[in-house]
């Protein structure tokens, strides 16, 4: 595998995204309202799995029939540090304390087929897949365990709703170009730190963190990576903070150790389609779908026909939780880059347990989480474990499907 460094002319020729349009640094679309929820709420029962962790805390606990301990508390409140771990913001799963206290790196990666397959995807504890111009998907992969890792990606260019997005996260934005008369402003901005390729429109580049690995038979826009020394060094250049910030609030409230939920109430969904069909929603291209293993309790990552696959260790991409966020959407200009409205209120759909539970999800500021309720206004518990999040576009919700 060979590294290639780039001219700064030739990156700026493949890299830069053209179009048109204002400076406007608010996000494009605010206050979007959901249609009413009139299902019935949910009678949530709880099962104790096997589940490892470190030392017991002074906590009071009970023991499973397996013999497992179970946490005092059903989900997740204060976190304690035992034995030099933590559980994680992001998966709720026990880790290095370093490792959890961090912010994770929001990484911009294609999920095009002829970018296929990515490096690393299988280390994000969250996956953000949204609609880009051309009616394709791009994932933006929240990365916190990268420390064994010499570098991820593809890495590709930005689009500012997978910014907002990254924001409520507390992550450190990492991309490779950007749709410029939309994203410069708010990368230059101090409302996101961001590892970016230095490119026509970016302000704050960061060169040291970016290289090309030969991959024969691939366009040039699909070898550029993010590799982790070069990473560190520019947070360090920058100066970013490398901890959650005060502003960080929550990825989402998760069951404890001993405790999963499992929604016995609701309807079965074990393979799932955030858009199947047609592509005018953007889901088309590559027909992703999620089946569900009762056996391990994970959904299953399919799309162009056959499991997707992390080049690192050759495995199929698995999560805990599939969610489709849905949002009103718009097309911008002639060259159909689109603007999703991210903030405010709407519609949602959480699958956890081989489960499916009618929601809604409220975020009402850049640094705001993403809550999602049930209909009763309860914040919905989801299982420990990685998460993926689908933007779906609201005027293209009915080819969401499951079964």
């Amino acid at each position: 595998m060979r590294r290639l460094k780039l001219l700064a002319s030739s990156l700026i020729l493949a890299c830069v995204l053209g179009g048109c349009g204002g400076q406007e640094l608010e996000s494009p679309i605010q206050d979007v309202v959901g249609e009413p929820i009139t299902t019935q709420a949910p009678n949530v029962q709880i099962e104790e799995p096997s589940i490892e962790k470190p030392e017991a805390t002074d906590e009071p606990s009970e023991v499973t029939e397996d013999g497992k301990e179970k946490a005092a508390t059903p989900t997740i409140e204060e976190r304690e540090v035992v034995d030099g771990m933590k559980q994680s913001y992001l998966t709720g799963e026990w880790k290095d304390e370093e490792v959890v206290n961090r912010r994770a790196m929001a990484v911009m990666m294609p999920n095009n087929k002829a970018a296929m397959p990515q490096y690393g995807i299988s280390r994000a504890s969250i996956i953000y897949e949204a609609p880009v111009e051309g009616r394709i998907t791009r994932l933006m992969c929240f990365i916190e365990d990268y420390d064994d890792l010499d570098h991820v990606g593809p890495v590709r260019s930005s689009r500012d709703y997978y910014v907002y997005e990254a924001m409520a996260y507390d992550a450190i934005y990492c991309n490779w170009g950007l749709a410029v008369p939309y994203v410069e402003d708010l990368l230059r901005s101090d409302r996101i730190d961001n590892i970016s390729e230095p490119v026509d429109g970016i302000h704050n580049p960061s060169a040291e963190a970016f290289d090309r690995i030969d991959r024969p038979g691939y366009k040039l826009e699909y070898t550029g990576y993010m590799f982790i020394d070069g990473y560190n060094a520019a947070v360090k250049r920058h100066k970013y903070e490398t901890e959650y910030r005060d502003t960080f609030e929550q990825a989402f409230t998760f069951a404890n150790d001993g405790w999963e939920v499992t929604y016995d109430a609701y309807e079965d969904a074990t393979v799932i389609y955030p858009g199947k069909g047609s592509n005018s929603g953007g889901y088309g291209n590559a027909n992703p779908y999620f089946e569900y293993n009762p056996e391990d309790g994970l959904y299953y990552r399919y799309q162009f026909g056959e499991p997707q696959i992390d080049e690192l260790n050759e495995e199929q991409l698995t999560v805990s939780n599939v969610v489709f966020k849905i949002c009103h959407g718009e097309v911008r200009d002639k060259n159909d880059y689109l603007a999703f409205g991210v903030h405010g209120t709407g519609d949602a759909y959480v699958f956890t347990a081989g489960k499916v539970i009618k929601a809604t999800w409220s975020r009402l500021t850049d640094s705001g989480a993403n809550y999602f309720y049930d209909e009763d206004g309860n914040e919905i518990i989801f299982n420990q474990g990685k998460t993926w999040i689908c933007n779906v576009w609201k005027e293209y919700s009915e080819y969401m499907e499951w079964e």
